[in-house]
This record gives C-alpha cells, structure tokens and sequence, in this order.
C-alpha cells in the first residue's frame, strides 16, 4: 500500500490517504509518486499530496495528521510533543534539558508541568510494575 499525505496551504498535514501499490505504477510498472499524486487527484479532487512511508523511507518520516512538511528539506514534521521542545536541525523535536544519563536503564517520560515550574527539571522516572 502507499500513502499520501494531503496538505494545506500552510504545508500542515490534514489527511493521509492509502492507495493500492498498483495505483502508483508507471507504464513499465515501476512505482511512480506522480501517477500515485494523478490518482489521488482523481479520487479527491485537486491539492497537495505528498507521499510518505510507515516505515520512515520517504521524506524523513511517516506523516500525520496536523504534522507538517517542510518543503526545503523535503521532509515531514511531527507534531510538537510538549510546548517547550524546540525542533532541532534535522527535523526532530527535542527537551529544552538534556535525558538523563540513566535512560538507557531507567524509563523516563517527559513532564511539561515540572518543566514550567522549574525549568532545571522535566524528565521523570516511570514506575513499571509488574501486574500480579
């Protein structure tokens, strides 16, 4: 299957639509964006698509729904997770305050309301029990 993400005029992600792969194929049967594009434009009408891949093969990462495209990278954007992460310069979004160390054997989520109260802290150590 292939997908399409469809954007407005402010590259914001507002739909992504799945094709059969048969549906992108050029004359000697090769995948082709533009006849995928023509295909959708005859389904839905005209606009932007861009297509985008679940497994992250195309333009960075998989498009979503209120995620955006930045055109002079050629790549989508996630959503911005928390209100005080700052998009990096490879597209990803990232704490103001670096993980901890430990993160690699302690689980940590991330907690905007720590953050704003005290911006020297953020990431908390998550509890995983075991349920019995």
């Amino acid at each position: 299957m292939a997908h399409f993400a469809v954007l407005n005029d402010s590259n914001v992600v507002t739909a992504v639509n799945v094709v059969a792969d048969a549906d992108c194929l050029d004359g000697d049967g090769n995948e082709s964006e533009a006849v995928g594009i023509a295909f959708c434009e005859s389904l839905w009408g005209s606009g932007t698509y861009k297509q985008t891949s679940y497994n992250n093969r195309i333009r960075k990462q998989y498009a979503v729904v209120g995620g955006t495209y930045d055109a002079s990278a050629n790549q989508f954007v996630k959503i911005q997770p928390y209100a005080s992460w700052t998009l990096n310069s490879d597209n990803d979004w990232v704490a103001p305050i670096a993980k901890p160390s430990d993160s690699d054997s302690v689980l940590y989520g991330w907690n905007e309301t720590l953050y704003q109260s005290d911006n020297t802290k953020g990431w908390e150590s998550k509890l995983i029990t075991n349920p019995s």
